[in-house]
């Protein structure tokens, strides 16, 4: 598999699955706790195919960007809200977490996952909101 830097065996997410980054799929997101024990969230999930990277935002400090920061190794499973049984699923590490355009990001996944111009929990949040990239290193789909 290819290390950072080396572009040569990095998998990229299948044309047959880039439609899920359209749709209001979500994503099962597992971090690597402090303990070693996964931590498992629900989120919402966009990729940069130009990039190559899958890109999960959150606000800085919670659990997923704390364990991240401590361990960026992660897995991603992104099923189709139409079908369960065909999915994406992603292992990959994280590569950088930014605040760099991390609130027009989540404005931009707002108007998919809920169809508001604006996300709406901005006020209430105490911290910076960060963006995850991440690279893939295996993907496996099922049900294309």
């Amino acid at each position: 598999m290819g290390r950072a830097g080396d572009r040569r065996d990095v998998p990229v997410v299948p044309d047959a699955f880039q439609d899920l980054f359209d749709a209001q799929s979500f994503a099962h997101f597992a971090t690597l706790s402090p303990d070693g024990l996964p931590h498992v969230t629900p989120v919402w999930v966009d990729y940069d195919a130009d990039a190559n990277r899958l890109e999960v935002n959150t606000v800085r400090g919670r659990r997923k960007e704390r364990n991240v920061r401590a361990d960026p190794r992660v897995g991603l499973s992104v099923l189709d809200p139409d079908n369960a049984y065909r999915y994406l699923s992603v292992e990959g590490e994280v590569t950088e977490t930014t605040t760099e355009g991390a609130v027009a990001h989540i404005d931009a996944l707002a108007r998919r996952y809920m169809g508001v111009d604006r996300y709406p929990n901005h006020d209430e949040e105490a911290g910076d909101r960060v963006i995850l990239r991440i690279r893939p290193e295996r993907i496996h789909t099922s049900g294309a």
